[in-house]
């Protein structure tokens, strides 16, 4: 596999929210809608009904995490025929596997701990592809899963410094994987799991709630900024510790409480866990939420480029409080203009989500 090289400049990397909106839509968006319509075609053509069904659904509902995940390309651009196809990949990897787990036809944790081996897989260049289906009864995918996870291994071979920080990645999504497992098992275990799992990690973490602690797992980010990163030649190896630490646990948990906020409602009909249920009322959510925003915002000051990662956080509350699921939940409402509150690139952001979203409902 030849190795691309790339001097990942500080010139490089946006300054302001102009430019870093002017790239988001201009190269990134585009590309990364052009990369789920290939998967998309490739989905269409699983024999099995009930794995074709889950894919589709995954990229018409979630298309939207791929997107937020792929700004950070956006930082590289350069780059960016190496990041943006191997964040799209990973990431619907991800949401075809929540789907699958979601609305599943078992509730084997050996199942879900299989399907999930795909994405250890992934960020594991020198894995073979296994039967990630062999404990359950839909097997037929046409190799979609398998492409998916070949197709990352290939960009990740291309990453100059990807050997720096593959030990954190494979933490993260070690992480990501146990939740994933835990939170999809029998409805009567899943609480007593996911506290006994958080109780080999709260020593570490003492001033989060075992809720934030779980969503911080399920976020994707710190996998994502960890790309990057190895797509610079010149990485300084310590500077994965420096990424881990500024990104876990207050910007992952940030970005996965704020997907649980937005999808109460819809969590309550499917009956499926949401972390923000564990929060007393609507006060103390907004309060934790806000709390842990300030937290990441003061993590990441330590990072090279702190102004780009500033732009991440303010456009996660941006992306996810304009998401059209708001208006419907009048409480939800009310707590983003809380969560929105003295932030004037948030309100930059949000205002132009908010544009992006009238133009594909009007396209």
């Amino acid at each position: 596999m030849k190795v691309t090289r790339s001097r990942f400049s500080s010139a490089q990397v946006p300054r302001n929210p102009v430019v870093l909106m002017h790239r988001v839509y201009r190269y990134v968006l585009p590309e990364v809608q052009a990369e789920l319509a290939s998967w998309r075609a490739v989905a269409d053509r699983m024999p099995d009904p009930e794995l074709r069904k889950q894919a589709i659904a995954s990229m018409t509902h979630k298309a939207f995490h791929c997107q937020g995940g792929a700004v950070y390309a956006a930082a590289n651009l350069p780059m960016r025929h190496v990041l943006l196809p191997l964040i799209v990949a990973f990431q619907t990897i991800s949401d075809y596997l929540d789907n699958l787990c979601d609305r599943s036809t078992s509730l084997d944790a050996a199942d879900f701990r299989r399907l999930h081996q795909s994405m250890l897989d992934a960020v594991d260049p020198s894995a073979p592809l296994k039967d990630y289906y062999a404990f359950r009864a839909e097997r037929e995918d046409g190799g979609y899963l398998h492409e998916l996870v070949r197709t990352c291994q290939s960009c990740i071979g291309r990453l100059p410094g990807y050997a720096h920080v593959q030990g954190r990645v494979e933490r993260l999504v070690g992480l990501y994987c146990d939740l994933q497992v835990y939170k999809h098992i029998r409805l009567d275990l899943r609480e007593s799991e996911l506290l006994g799992w958080w109780e080999r990690y709260r020593d570490s973490y003492p001033e989060l709630q075992w809720n934030e602690f779980a969503a911080a797992t399920g976020s994707t980010l710190g996998v994502f900024y960890l790309f990057l990163a190895a797509s610079d030649e010149q990485l300084d190896p310590e500077q994965a510790d420096v990424i881990m630490q500024a990104y876990f646990p207050y910007v992952c948990g940030l970005h996965i409480l704020l997907d649980y906020l937005i999808d109460q409602e819809e969590d309550l009909i499917g009956g499926d866990l949401n972390f923000c249920h564990y929060y007393e009322d609507a006060e103390l959510t907004v309060n934790r939420l806000a709390w842990i925003a300030e937290r990441a915002r003061a993590d990441i000051a330590s990072l090279r480029h702190a102004s780009f990662h500033r732009m991440i956080i303010e456009g996660l509350l941006a992306l996810y409080l304009s998401d059209p699921k708001v208006n419907g939940q009048p409480e939800v409402r009310e707590m983003t203009k809380r969560l929105m509150k003295g932030s004037p690139m948030t309100r930059l952001f949000f205002w132009a989500n908010s544009m992006w979203i009238r133009k594909k409902g009007g396209s």
